[in-house]
């Protein structure tokens, strides 16, 4: 659950929620621009090792976003379901690679009703965000797009397929928004995973930039080959996003993109992004 740092767990009142979303295949994505200094209202929903890990970040501002994602996502999560921020819990799976729960994918632990659907975070400097699907996995990804190295090029982030693309396309802002595509597509997969880049073979995980998505992505660890439904997400034009789901029936449904205010739960304002079921 989230609590105040010095509260004992325990000491909170769950709420029956909503009926849960999720059932015909949609997700739920919300965004938020970071704040530059902390917000004790957003310390109040941490939970204990959550408290101390922001305040063991010497920046402020890095201490600052940390607080806030992780506080926008219970407020989103309450927003959806019906329930105070204060009620959430947030936790980790174990790690598919190795099984630490230190490093694994995020998870909702209480209310114990949400518990069965998939959560993922990601942040960089101009937004945060936060994705709720069905099923047991999600991931997203966002980046602020920066002017693209050319080393990038001939490295082995790329398939020959996307080296490509990106050659074709002139240098400069094109190809930087071209290649944050790819990035974030990639990201997305790997969080999904849930083995984030650990064990992926990047120059092999294709994302077929040059559609516009979703795309039908494969991603193969330890002999297992796994499909995702991967499109973008239009938070702006300073950043690439994207969100990956499993492949089939869980992908078909629309994503509904929210903006999450600093300190109220998300209304129900949806903004749908249609999805292709086919994909590439």
């Amino acid at each position: 659950m989230a609590f105040t740092h010095g509260t004992p767990k325990g000491e909170h009142t769950r709420q029956p929620p909503r009926a849960l979303p999720g059932a015909d295949g949609e997700a739920h994505v919300w965004w938020w621009e970071p704040p530059a200094q902390l917000d004790p209202a957003d310390l109040a929903l941490l939970g204990t090792e959550e408290f101390r890990r922001a305040l063991s970040l010497l920046a402020e501002r890095d201490a600052a976003a940390f607080a806030h994602n992780r506080a926008a996502a219970r407020r989103a999560l309450a927003g959806l379901l019906g329930i105070a921020p204060g009620t959430v819990e947030l936790g980790r799976h174990r790690c598919p690679g190795c099984g630490d729960r230190g490093h694994g994918p995020p998870r909702i632990v209480a209310p114990e009703s949400a518990a069965p659907l998939a959560i993922s975070m990601s942040r960089t400097a101009d937004r945060g965000v936060f994705a709720l699907g069905a099923g047991t996995t999600i991931g997203v990804d966002v980046e602020t797009v920066r002017p693209m190295r050319e080393a990038s090029l001939s490295g082995s982030v790329l398939t020959d397929n996307e080296r490509a693309y990106l050659g074709a396309l002139a240098p400069g802002p094109a190809r930087d928004a071209g290649f944050h595509r790819v990035w974030t597509r990639k990201e997305a997969v790997v969080k999904a995973a849930g083995l984030g880049l650990v064990g992926t073979v990047l120059n092999r995980l294709e994302t077929w930039p040059a559609h516009p998505g979703p795309v039908r992505v494969l991603h193969t660890y330890a002999g297992r080959t796994t499909a995702w439904a991967v499109q973008d997400l239009r938070l702006g034009d300073t950043v690439a996003a994207a969100v990956a789901r499993p492949h089939g029936a869980l992908a078909r449904g629309p994503v509904h993109i929210h903006p999450v205010p600093r300190t109220e739960p998300v209304p129900r304002t949806e903004t749908p992004i249609a999805p292709d079921p086919e994909g590439t």
